[in-house]
Formats: structure tokens, sequence, C-alpha cells
């Protein structure tokens, strides 16, 4: 008799790959056999719809020849393709990389398909606004585990020799055997005397013990590109915490800019203030500025009015190739709170003139 898969499990025949997952998870929740209710034909019956119709090839023979398509065996007799594949509950083969990942917060780990690899480390450090802007160099110091400096991570003593392993006879790993609701299943775990490799040093190292690697205060330099803003991440691969036979992680250092006095930023640009008397706004002036580089000069031209923006190209945030962003200068005229007799004078000659 032909079998829906899709009937099985519950799902429309337009169903998307996790709608398929989370109903295989359920029934399989329900009709596993060590559970109290549970229904063995039902579950090999479940879990021979999800094995075909969690694969995207099988499926699309299945949805084409229907039952009678290449491979869609029975229940006792499994999938092939599978490479997280393990036998389970009466001879039912089911993905461990996709069911126990989910029920066992991902502990399982087919061998031989990943490359060990030590823990990423996070630092913050504040630089000065003046840096963030041209760039810099830093040394900084952390506490981390590295590479053994004495053996070079060998583990051993200088010119010892390597030595098939006695703990795992060379294979670096066991094979155990773990219980759960879904039956017994195989896990693989990492020799802890040799760390995997199968081989460990006739003598060890006198400083890391055999162990590879070392905790200690280690400097890094830090390259911080011109313009970098504030809460950017630099990453220093291969920076972070070392791991026996394995690759270190990564160093992310996030940066911090100090805001600055009298310069700001936006986008490309630079921007700062500059009070000038209301006679110089009148009449206009060369003004002498303090930028990031030192002295330079601005024409205030006459009648400049309370807000205008000056431009001064090329002194702004450099943007590569030798090309910079501009410092925009915010004219503030300041007005007397006290006049003068003389001044007051003035100023009534000058309202007369319609100013």
């Amino acid at each position: 008799m032909k079998k829906d898969y899709y009937k099985i499990l519950g799902v429309e025949h337009k169903a998307s790959p996790e709608d398929i997952k989370k109903a295989f998870r359920k029934l399989a929740h329900k009709y596993h056999p060590d559970k109290s209710g549970g229904d063995e034909l039902k579950f090999k019956e479940v879990n021979e719809a999800y094995q075909v119709l969690s694969n995207k090839q099988k499926r699309a023979e299945y949805d084409t020849y229907g039952h009678a398509f290449n491979n869609a065996g029975g229940g006792n007799q499994g999938f092939s393709g599978f490479g997280n594949a393990a036998q389970g509950f009466g001879g039912v083969e089911f993905d461990l990389g996709d069911i126990f990942s989910e029920f066992f917060g991902g502990a399982y780990q087919g061998a031989g398909t990943q490359t060990k690899r030590g823990r990423d480390i996070s630092i913050d450090i504040e630089i000065p606004f003046k840096e963030s802007i041209f760039g810099v160099q830093r040394n900084i110091l952390i506490t981390k585990t590295s590479v053994c400096k004495t053996c070079k991570g060998s583990g051993g003593k200088e010119n010892s020799k390597m030595k098939v392993c006695d703990i795992c006879n060379g294979k670096g790993r066991f094979n155990e055997v773990k219980k759960s609701f879904f039956g017994a299943f195989n896990t693989v775990r990492e020799c802890g005397a040799c760390f995997g490799s199968g081989q460990v040093p006739e003598e060890k190292c006198s400083a890391c013990k055999g162990y590879c690697v070392a905790k200690g205060e280690y400097e890094a330099l830090i390259h911080i590109p011109p313009g970098i803003r504030d809460g950017e991440v630099i990453r220093l691969s291969g920076k972070g915490e070392a791991i026996a036979r394995g690759l270190s992680g990564d160093l992310y250092i996030k940066i911090r800019v100090s805001a600055h006095p009298v310069f700001w930023r936006e986008g490309e640009n630079l921007h700062m203030d500059l009070n000038i008397k209301l006679s110089d706004a009148l009449l206009g002036i060369e003004q002498n500025i303090v930028t990031l580089e030192g002295n330079t000069t601005v024409t205030i031209p006459p009648g400049s009015t309370l807000g205008e923006v000056l431009r001064v190209k090329g002194k702004g945030i450099p943007t590569g190739n030798n090309k910079r962003g501009d410092l925009l200068v915010h004219l503030n005229i300041e007005l007397p709170k006290k006049l003068s007799k003389k001044a007051k004078a003035l100023v009534e000659e000058l309202k007369k003139e319609g100013i």
C-alpha cells in the first residue's frame, strides 16, 4: 500500500523544511518506544517519512514518482547518504546531527567533522579622538592561553621522540554509548592524553607539563586604521585562546573613541564651532584656527551670518587613496552684553543707515 509521507507527518505538500522538522520532532517525542504510551511501528513510520521529506533530492523524487521512487526503503531498511546517521531503536536510522543538536544542546558531533579551535577573546580599548582620525598602532597586554613557548606546542622536551598513546592505543578518541529517551547511541570523545592525535612525547615539556599550551601575559600589536568609528571592531585572526593540537581562536578589539572638546565627525567630514566678533562678521577677517594637524587660516567674508558654515577642503577624515573629507567651520557671532557710550553711539549711527 502506498504511503503518504506528508499525511504521516501531518503537513501539507508545500510545507517548508522547517515545518517538516518541527512536525517530526513532535511525533518522535509522542511515539518513541522508550516513552510511556509510545508506539514502535508509528515511530518507524514517522522516521521513514522524515528521512525522505527532509532530504531535498529524495523529496523531489518522491513528489515525482511517489512511494516507488529509488531508495525509498521500508522502516527497517534505513536510508543512505546521511553523514550523521546513527543506528537507533529497532534498526531505524535517524540524523543525530539534526535531532540531538535540538534535544541535547548540540552535544553530538560526528568524528572528524570539525577542527578543534580555541576560544575567541573580546576586549575594549579607548583611543583619543585624534588617533581615531589618523590611525595609530597600539601594543596591548592580554592574559590568555597560548601555545607553549618552550615546546612550540609539541608538549615534549626538545628532541623528544613521539610514541603511540597507550591510553587510546593511538586512536585519538574513545567511543561511548549513552542512553536517552531515543534509546542508546554512540558518541565520540577525544582522548585527553594525546588530545586526539594518537601520539604523545616520550618526555613531557617541563614548562607546560605536556599540555602544549600555557597561560600567561602576551603582547599584541594592533593596527588601528585611519577614520575608525566609535564602536567598530578589529579582528585579529589566531590571536585568541590556544588549544592543544588545534587552531587558536580570534581576538576581537572593540574601539571606543573619546569625545573631543572642539571637533566632532559626521560621515567623512570634521566639524567645529568658531566664535567671532560682530565687527568681524560685518567687515570680514582672516581668522587663525587650530585644527587637529596644527594652525591654518580661514577667510570670513564680510556680512557673514550666525550659523553660516565655512568649508576647509581636505582637512577632514582620511577616506583612502590619499583622499580626505573636509573641515566644516560653524560660525557663532558673539554679541556684546554691554556697550560703551561710544559703541552705543556707533550702533545708533548704523541703525540710521538701516543696518
